[in-house]
């Protein structure tokens, strides 16, 4: 469904920059238009569920259409509408996507110091739910387009922006509506999304990242089935008992480990950078069937489960469900595991490899019902990833690493299809996920002066990739 233009526009004050953008001076006003736009984003709730993003889409409707930039809606959802824009380039070089997802995960309202939509800023960080998921990137995108607009400069490619709903669960209504019914609006050879950030540590960078591959998500169903009874009279045949020894036993199963160009390299650049003791134990990951490999993997296991949960598809148990009441021995036990496929996992042997793990025939093993998302991964060869490790290079002083992401992202669907997709992002404290500021927490927040930076260095990457040369 295209939803016309007259149903989306509505009736709020925005503020505009009146100065064109042309130089590096401009920067000091744009930056408070990045401000007034971020904040609007964040304090309108696009939580998902339930889902309605159709606000939000209004409110850069207004902005792309005062700018005189060419947008359409397609939505199978009206409140849940998808956000096209489209700055028309001479056509020598395939179109450039820059996707954001416009939804957010929900929040319990009552955890949160500063309240969920409020856009707070204190002390150098702003407060809310969507800040670093995803609506850095969506701020990113749009003013992009609205800078490459003002500019009236000549592109040897389209600059796309796919402003998406439904990313936090309910893809069928964004990117995979996109991509199965329209997709030649969003058709290109390169794009630019989620998925990574520039990693600090006490206030310093260390290095900036590139989401070139990610993993898999799946779901297993562990099921036992036993005699019921009362429980003043154990039984040897018990369904918690079981399951209890499958959960644990597969816990502790080391999957196949397999590496990756993004994962050889990530780790080969991230022991160059690394103190002496943590570089022998990056280099050590690359040989895994060595003796120092092994333990290498398990030091990273313990110590930095992030790291090491790229080497191998991991599984991580997540719900079990047994029992109705305190006397009665149930008849049947249930555990869910959260699994997270290489991108390259034969399923069906990997499932095969976790009922030979468990070795109990009495516990049954199948897939869970999830949402399946295909497997791809872009190359580290384009001019794509050269112009971003350039760019991010020269704004952050320090190394730039390709990293494969164990979370999901939509441009999976896209890499599917023969797009070459990169995740970007700005700059965040690697301590700040542990201490409860990350995304999904109860506290998200993005530091200010780094949200500036990446909307400049977004605008940078597009504008060396689109603008003629």
């Amino acid at each position: 469904m295209k939803v016309p233009y007259a149903t989306l526009v509505p009736a709020v004050a925005l503020y505009y920059s009146c100065a064109s953008f042309a130089a590096e001076s401009d920067w000091e006003a744009v930056n408070a238009e990045v401000l007034t736009h971020f904040q609007a984003m964040v304090r309108l709730d696009t939580a998902d569920p339930p889902g309605r993003e159709v606000d939000l889409t209004q409110y850069m409707v207004s902005i792309l259409a005062a700018e005189g930039v060419d947008y359409s809606i397609f939505a199978l959802e009206e409140n849940r509408p998808n956000l096209v824009a489209r700055i028309k380039g001479n056509g020598s070089k395939k179109p450039l996507l820059l996707m954001a997802h416009q939804d957010t995960v929900n929040v319990d309202a009552s955890k949160w110091t500063f309240p969920p939509h409020s856009a707070a800023r204190d002390q150098g960080w702003i407060y809310g739910r969507g800040t670093v998921d995803d609506k850095d990137n969506l701020v990113a995108a749009l003013m992009t387009m609205v800078l490459l607009k003002r500019q009236n400069v000549e592109l040897d490619r389209d600059v796309i922006f796919l402003a998406e709903s439904g990313e936090e669960g309910s893809t069928q209504i964004g990117i995979e509506y996109m991509v199965n019914n329209h997709f030649a609006e969003i058709e290109a050879e390169y794009c630019l999304a989620e998925g990574a950030s520039v990693v600090r540590q006490n206030g310093e960078v260390l290095y900036s990242s590139i989401q070139t591959v990610e993993k898999l998500p799946r779901a297993i169903s562990l099921t036992s089935n036993a005699i019921a009874g009362h429980g003043s009279v154990p039984l040897h045949n018990n369904a918690i008992v079981a399951l209890s020894r499958a959960v644990a036993t597969i816990a502790e199963w080391q999957p196949p480990i397999r590496l990756s160009d993004t994962t050889t390299s990530y780790f080969s650049k991230l022991a160059g950078i690394s103190a002496p003791e943590a570089a022998a134990r990056y280099r050590a990951v690359l040989s895994p069937n060595t003796a120092a490999g092994m333990e290498a993997i398990n030091y990273l296991k313990q110590s930095e489960p992030r790291n090491a949960a790229v080497l191998f598809s991991t599984i991580s148990p997540t719900i079990i469900d047994a029992g109705y009441r305190v006397n009665v021995i149930p008849s049947a036990a249930n555990a869910t595991l959260d699994v997270r496929l290489l991108p390259d996992e034969d399923a069906p042997a990997f499932l095969e490899l976790v009922r030979e793990a468990i070795g109990d025939p009495s516990v049954n093993v199948e897939w869970a019902a999830r949402n399946q998302r295909p497997g791809a991964s872009s190359s580290l060869d384009t001019d794509a990833y050269k112009t971003i490790e350039q760019v991010y290079g020269e704004r952050y002083g320090a190394p730039v690493l390709p990293v494969m992401s164990t979370g999901a992202t939509d441009m999976a669907y896209l890499r599917a299809q023969g797009v070459q997709c990169y995740g970007i992002g700005p700059g965040i404290d690697a301590e700040d996920g542990p201490l409860g500021f990350g995304a999904h927490s109860d506290q998200e927040r993005i530091i200010e002066s780094e949200l500036y930076r990446f909307v400049q260095t977004h605008f940078e990457i597009v504008e060396r990739l689109a603008v003629a040369q």
